[in-house]
């Protein structure tokens, strides 16, 4: 969603002879003069669908432009790889993927963006601790509520992909649940870190380990 979120990640991939591009979406990090209520998931799936040839990496609401897109041009990605994100399911025809933005606290009727607070940050991110904290609040755009609200809907293209999963214990996911099945079968890898949701920014060295060793 953010590309900045991801500036400790990209050296290090870049250092061991990958190419890797980041992409913040339409109204968001130094997109955010983009930002309208109008803004939906449909101009998020188009701003990486220009990407050729790529492994995608999903993290948070952004497994659902992650699938989108792998769904559209199922040839040009090698996999998909969900980042403490929900997970679009395999074999689902129907429009999935909706979230209650008031999870988030309750929102004004008027409102079509939710702010990243420090209590926001503090429940989902609690190992992102003093610079690191300071710099990821001075970076934080607004998201885009139609980011959260929007569903996707998947063809039978997205069945074909190849996909592997990271959880985070500190994160959005009930990691434990996940694993005993409740929320339907890994059809893939899976690497589970003691860390918050922004383990790119926490643990950046062990998380490029974790993507390398998925990637083939």
């Amino acid at each position: 969603m953010k590309g900045w979120a991801w500036k400790k990640v990209v050296p290090l991939l870049d250092e061991m002879g990958h190419r890797a591009q980041t992409v913040s979406l339409t109204g968001a990090g130094e997109r955010v003069h983009f930002a309208s209520k109008d803004g939906c998931i449909e101009t998020a799936i188009e701003d990486v669908l220009n990407l050729d040839d790529f492994m995608l990496i999903g993290h948070s609401f952004a497994d659902k432009v992650m699938a989108a897109v792998a769904d559209r041009v199922p040839v040009r990605v090698k996999m998909i790889r969900y980042l403490d994100a929900f997970r679009p399911e395999k074999n689902v025809r129907t429009p999935h993927g909706s979230f209650n933005p008031n999870e988030f606290g309750s929102l004004k009727p008027d409102e079509w963006t939710i702010p990243l607070t420090k209590e926001i940050l503090d429940t989902i991110g609690k190992d992102v601790q003093s610079s690191d904290r300071e710099w990821i609040l001075s970076m934080a755009t607004p998201w885009l509520m139609k980011h959260w609200s929007e569903t996707v809907t998947l063809s039978k293209n997205f069945d074909t992909v190849r996909r592997a999963y990271i959880f985070c214990t500190g994160g959005e996911c009930a990691v434990d649940e996940i694993l005993k099945g409740k929320w339907g079968k890994l059809d893939g890898p899976h690497k589970v870190i003691e860390s918050g949701q922004w383990l790119m920014i926490t643990k950046p060295d062990e998380l490029v380990e974790d993507i390398l060793n998925f990637s083939g």
